[in-house]
């Protein structure tokens, strides 16, 4: 008895050789998916004990194809690490704003998620990054772990690959005014 190999979705069997078939979607979300440029951006401790240590080489983000960049026109993943003060979202949004499209944000941290410790004694602290810019994915922690944040990234990759290419016409124009 031999062992029977399932043949995958895109390899279509034909004598001598294969084919490769696939959707236009497929190829593009994958690509998307394996080179997702982050803006290197924190404002608080969660930059320093979480993201910069996540991208350093015991975790690696590169294996991933994630590499940071400096300028939000060359990103298309924003992490945001830290406490958010009302006087800087209205900066969390220009550089939202400025990365090219598609984008997608990861808040990470209980202060960018829900404001964290600071908000119920600080008025200046802003209730989550999400009353200012869409998040697609949130990991919690104070810090998070390196496994969350990457486990967040994996979770942010399988949504990417199943979108299509039509939903990306169809960006939100959610961005409400913080109070």
């Amino acid at each position: 008895m031999g062992v029977v190999q399932k043949v995958p979705v895109y390899l279509e069997k034909i004598p001598g050789g294969g084919l490769i078939t696939t959707s236009l979607d497929a190829v593009l979300n994958w690509s998307r998916a394996s080179s997702l440029w982050y803006l290197l951006f924190g404002t608080a401790c969660c930059a320093i004990e979480g993201l910069m240590c996540t991208g350093a080489s015991r975790y690696d983000y590169d294996r991933f194809g994630m590499i940071f960049r400096a300028s939000p026109r060359q990103a298309d993943l924003m992490i945001v690490a830290g406490t958010i003060t009302n006087k800087m979202a209205k900066r969390v949004k220009i550089l939202y704003e400025q990365m090219s499209e598609p984008k997608y944000v990861i808040a990470m941290g209980g202060c960018a998620i829900r404001g964290g410790p600071f908000y119920y004694d600080c008025y200046s602290v802003l209730r989550g990054v999400d009353l200012v810019i869409p998040v697609d994915v949130y990991v919690p922690g104070c810090p998070p772990r390196p496994e969350s944040i990457l486990e967040g990234c994996l979770k942010l990759q399988q949504k990417i690959k199943k979108q299509k290419v039509s939903d990306w016409s169809k960006t939100e124009k959610f961005i409400p005014e913080p109070k």
